[in-house]
């Protein structure tokens, strides 16, 4: 793991939070407008990006190559470039655009920085609601506006008393589907189409699994820095490194994490 001095620390969540606040000037005048020039980048099915997705990295990016341009910068929309430091800044300008496109405040802004282990700060911003969750260097904390809260994930729920969320009742393939069903079969409540929002809910202690697959690294590295600030844990759904994306399990315990990834294992694999 790279060690990063303390005041390089407080510089590093400095230029975090105004990257995501050059994102919100991007995305907030666009949300629930009529501009948005929403165009579909899957070669089959629907995989949307909008002109705010672009112009929000962009602002990000400007951001980072002026205050850190000896880092690497992984973004969802303009890709990899590279840096000299051992630090990769990992972006996703708005993750769950179609929720941006539908009006729905679910969506949010993710920023993270990841050394060769994987992520050691990140936050998820909610513009619209004025929300941004932040883990990393200590540090595990709500911001809506002057209003500093702590982050904890909840105590330990049994998993039959769990609330369990994902983005889409699809979870993925067939047998990833199928793997999901069971486990929301064995918890008391599971809710969908939350996106990122998702997981901060989870290090704000209000929900317990957070449950997906086919993610991209952008898509969790953020997340993972702020459940894990926050007392959580995160993985794949064998109890390896999630980093890279792909299938997801997010957990409030360690409990927890154990009876959901056993199910999810189990039906998947057989």
């Amino acid at each position: 793991m790279t060690e990063i001095p303390r005041a390089e620390q407080e510089a590093l969540v400095f230029v975090a939070n105004k990257a995501a606040d050059a994102a919100r000037k991007i995305t907030l005048p666009y949300f629930r407008g009529q501009q948005l020039a929403t165009e579909n980048k899957a070669g089959e099915g629907f995989d949307p990006v909008t002109r705010a997705d672009r112009e929000a990295e962009k602002a990000i990016c400007e951001i980072l190559k002026d205050l850190r341009p000896q880092d690497a910068i992984h973004g969802e929309e303009y890709g990899f470039h590279p840096g000299t430091s051992g630090l990769t800044w990992v972006l996703d300008p708005i993750d769950g655009t179609r929720g941006y496109m539908s009006g729905t405040p679910t969506w949010g802004t993710l920023i993270s920085l990841r050394d060769e282990t994987g992520p050691v700060m990140g936050l998820i911003d909610q513009p619209y609601i004025g929300e941004r969750f932040f883990g990393g260097f200590g540090i595990s904390e709500l911001r809506r506006g002057a209003v500093i809260t702590p982050l904890a994930v909840r105590p330990a729920a049994s998993l039959a008393d769990a609330i369990l969320y994902t983005t889409h009742p699809g979870v993925g393939t067939k047998a990833e589907g199928d793997a999901f069903a069971v486990l929301s079969q064995n918890v008391r409540l599971t809710r969908f189409g939350m996106d990122c929002y998702a997981y901060a809910l989870l290090a704000a202690g209000t929900v317990d699994l957070v449950v997906e697959a086919g993610l991209f690294p952008y898509d969790i590295q953020a997340p993972i820095a702020v459940i894990e600030a926050a007392g959580g844990i995160v993985t794949d759904w064998k109890g390896d490194p999630a980093h890279e994306g792909g299938r997801v399990l997010a957990a409030a315990s360690a409990e927890l994490h154990a009876g959901a990834m056993k199910i999810l294992d189990a039906s998947v694999n057989g």
